[in-house]
Parts: structure tokens; sequence; C-alpha cells
């Protein structure tokens, strides 16, 4: 395990814009909304810091108003808010530069990941003989929530640099595989979009196992 943590880095995804969360269809930055008194970005973090051996943030705009959480910050790799596929590429060179092998790819608007997510999707992609790997619950899959091999981030930018927008459809292209998650108390793939989820968030939160230290 030891192993496969030193070999993967995280890319938080939040380079969206965030429209859903007003009323007015105006962007806000989600990861900075407050659960339990803590940011959905805190709650990210917590989970997926000890399952990696470095993280990096993806956002676009004035990198300033996440200095407190002490990231580097990633712009999107191609301009244009062409998606998360442009994130997540942004993550693979920044962790290819520093000698990673995999990035984790997780949206910042996911407060109940699981804590056992990078090895339990490094497990079903090679169960499958396959390089990619994404997660599934409930029936459905959440192909955001992904393991990616660096080796593939050229492959990845010339398809964005194509037009591609849909990681579901350039992942099948490589061969990918589900790691499935049971649904308990909560949908660790719960995601926060507008005010009503976050309130949704709120009665969710005390039925998860917190995070264990980093």
């Amino acid at each position: 395990m030891a192993n496969l943590i030193e070999n993967t880095a995280a890319v938080l995804l939040a380079g969206g814009l965030g429209s859903r969360m007003r009323a007015d269809g105006g962007g806000v930055d989600k990861p900075l909304r407050l659960l339990s008194g803590r940011t959905l970005l805190d709650h990210a973090v917590a989970r997926v810091r000890p399952q990696v051996g470095a993280m990096v943030l993806n956002a676009n705009g004035d990198p300033a108003r996440f200095a407190a959480f002490g990231f580097e910050i990633v712009a999107d790799a191609v301009a244009d808010y062409p998606g998360p596929l442009a994130g997540i590429l942004a993550g693979m060179r920044w962790a290819g530069a520093r000698g990673f092998a995999d990035v984790l790819s997780v949206p910042t608007d996911t407060p109940f990941l699981p804590v056992d997510l990078v090895a339990r999707l490094d497990a079903a992609r090679r169960a499958a003989g396959v390089t990619l790997a994404c997660a599934g619950s409930g029936g459905w899959t959440h192909p955001v929530v992904g393991l990616w091999p660096v080796a593939l981030a050229d492959a990845l930018e010339a398809a964005l640099r194509d037009g591609m927008r849909k990681i579901d459809r350039w992942t099948a292209q490589h061969g990918v595989a589900t790691a499935e998650f049971a649904i308990a108390d909560v949908d660790p793939f719960f995601n926060v979009n507008t005010p009503g989820e976050l309130a949704q968030a709120e009665v969710m939160v005390g039925r998860v196992q917190p995070a264990m230290p980093g």
C-alpha cells in the first residue's frame, strides 16, 4: 500500500463555475461553502490526504482565495472552462513533473469520499487488466472520481484539443474499470451542487465515519 500511496497524487477539482449554488445563476466557490463548520474542501482533503503522496488544487481565477489552504494551485490546461477533463489533465501534468505515476481525481463538492478510494480503484483496474478506473455506487458511475495514469497525459491533451469533453467517452477508448462502493448510511459520492443539497449534507454528515488524520 505504501508504494501505491507514494506513486499517487491527487488533484482536487474546483475549476467549475458553481452556477447552480446561486438562484441567480452567478458563479460561487462551492469548495468554500461550509458544512458542519468546515469547508467542503476541508472535508474532501481530510478523506483523501492519507491515501496519496501529494495533493494539488485545480482552480481557475484568482488563486488567492484558496491561499489559506496552502495548496499549489493549477488552472485548467485548456481555456474556456471545457469541463473536468481539463482539470484532470492539469493535475496529470503537475504530478508527472514530480515523478508520480498516477493521479486520483476528486471533485471538491463531495464531502463523504471513501477512505479506501485509491486502493479500491487500483484493485479494480488490476482485476480488469486496464489502466483506468472510476468509482460507482447505487447503479451509477462517477467518472470524475477516477485513477489516471500520468502516462496518458499526452493522449488526453490531444483529445481535449480535438474537442473531447465527455470523461466516460474518453476513458472508454482506453479501457476503464469501475470500483463499486456500497451505499450504507450515505452515498459516498453524494455531491453538493445546490443550497438544497448542502442542507441535505448537513443532515447526513453525522452518519459518516470521520476520516483518520493523514
